[in-house]
């Protein structure tokens, strides 16, 4: 009774593990962000039944490691054991969840398989699930191009930082844009922020008559050489790690197409095939049949009719 309750029951807003001390896992378990996820928005979980997307936020705000079983979750949350079982059961149906194992090898060179938890913000289907369980990170939708570009955000903030240490550089918003195209190159060929900084402030005119031309003059004679392709044999490919997801309700392993939303054919209600069995080995068959003449023999003999 007291779950039923509680399983209705909204997340106070103050239960918030920001400011809140919520269990740790041991370590190398608990939760795992899925990489790829997008900024969080107060939208994030809008599609979800308030109970669940109560769940999902205060999950989503937890950090890495953190215990997100059912129990622990039970002690930190008003809902019962039973109500959470069946909200996390929906995250994962709704493409935020995915339980597994994950096959670690330690700096010894032992191995040994770790249980996962994946929790998503951003809601991902079966196919993209199948792919990050095989080591990729697909794109789940066309992002802002300039979220996309991180070093484009990285040269704007560059350029608009000079005026601060050097005011006879101070550029317009509409000058950083112009200008940061021309920085990225400089980026693809290894040069950190220090060296563009020094390049464009030392040994300057004065007075500096225009700043956007006397940069976009700098950026392009400064620009440094090509680096000269490696010779030597570099490092070997990091091969993507071995990962398996699990049925929610019966915790089997198997492939993602077999575990679509995250649960088995067998707990989704349908009808296995009928697997044959392995044939006896000839030491039973020869048991059996000396049962069943021991048998033949005790059953008293039919006379014959005359």
């Amino acid at each position: 009774m007291a779950d039923a309750k509680l399983s209705s029951a909204p997340l106070p807003a103050h239960a918030s593990p920001l400011g809140s001390s919520h269990p740790m896992a041991n370590p190398g378990y608990g939760k795992r962000a899925a990489p790829g996820q997008h900024p969080r928005s107060a939208h994030d979980f809008a599609h979800l039944p308030p109970r669940e997307a109560a769940i999902a936020a205060y999950i989503d705000r937890l950090p890495d490691g953190a215990d997100i079983s059912v129990k622990t979750l039970a002690k930190t949350l008003p809902y019962g054991q039973c109500a959470l079982r069946t909200a996390l059961n929906r995250l994962q149906e709704a493409g935020h969840l995915r339980r597994g194992r994950e096959h670690l090898t330690a700096e010894s060179g032992s191995t040994r398989w770790i249980t996962r938890s994946w929790f998503s913000r951003t809601a991902r289907d079966d196919g993209w699930w199948a792919s990050f369980t095989r080591g990729g990170v697909p794109e789940a939708q066309r992002e802002d191009p300039e979220r996309a570009r991180p070093t484009r955000s990285r040269a704007h903030i560059l350029l608009a930082a000079l005026g601060r240490t050097t005011p006879s550089l101070s550029l317009s918003q509409a000058d950083c844009a112009a200008l940061a195209p021309l920085l990225l190159p400089w980026f693809e060929r290894g040069a950190t922020d220090e060296t563009i900084h020094q390049a464009l402030t030392t040994g300057l005119p004065t007075p500096v008559h225009s700043p956007a031309a006397l940069l976009r003059t700098r950026l392009t004679s400064k620009l440094p050489p090509e680096p000269e392709p490696e010779r030597e044999r570099g490092p070997e490919p990091v091969r993507p790690p071995l990962r398996m997801l699990e049925c929610a309700t019966c915790r089997t392993p198997g492939r993602p197409e077999a575990l679509p939303g995250g649960t088995c054919g067998a707990c989704r209600g349908e009808r296995a095939l009928t697997r044959h069995k392995a044939p006896l080995s000839s030491a039973s068959v020869h048991a059996r049949a000396a049962e069943i003449r021991a048998a033949m023999s005790l059953k008293p003999r039919e006379r014959t009719p005359v």
